[in-house]
């Protein structure tokens, strides 16, 4: 059985999926693009400010289905241009603390909207 988890504080889904899923006592979130829920477009600034906005939402995903940080068991973080990798994982690390979640980062053609970040992740 899967269950549909949704939340205003997170953007919309804008196609036929889910924010996030929960299934087996694990939630399954969505890529989470650094789009600001209250405006529907993306958070201002580089590639910092876009990695916190895309973790905040994701955080809001996890809230909704009584989760938080600390129970992330994997990410996937995917990058429009491995450039960004340094600064994204220095916004990245202050989401995160030990033991840390096994990740995967990697670059991309193209993301949707043509964003510079999208980062998901599986949660117990």
């Amino acid at each position: 059985m899967k269950t549909p988890i949704a939340t205003t504080q997170a953007p919309a889904a804008i196609g036929p999926y889910s924010q996030a899923i929960e299934a087996g006592g694990l939630v399954f979130v969505s890529g989470q693009l650094p789009i600001d829920p209250a405006t529907g477009e993306f958070a201002q600034g580089g590639i910092k400010e876009l990695t916190r906005q895309s973790l905040e939402n994701m955080k809001a995903i996890l809230a909704t289905a009584g989760r938080t940080l600390n129970n992330v068991v994997k990410t996937t973080v995917f990058l429009a241009d491995m450039a960004d990798f340094a600064e994204m994982n220095e916004v990245y690390a202050e989401y995160f603390q030990a033991p840390f979640p096994a990740r995967s980062a990697v670059a991309v053609k193209t993301l949707p909207k043509g964003a510079r970040v999208e980062i998901e992740c599986i949660a117990c």
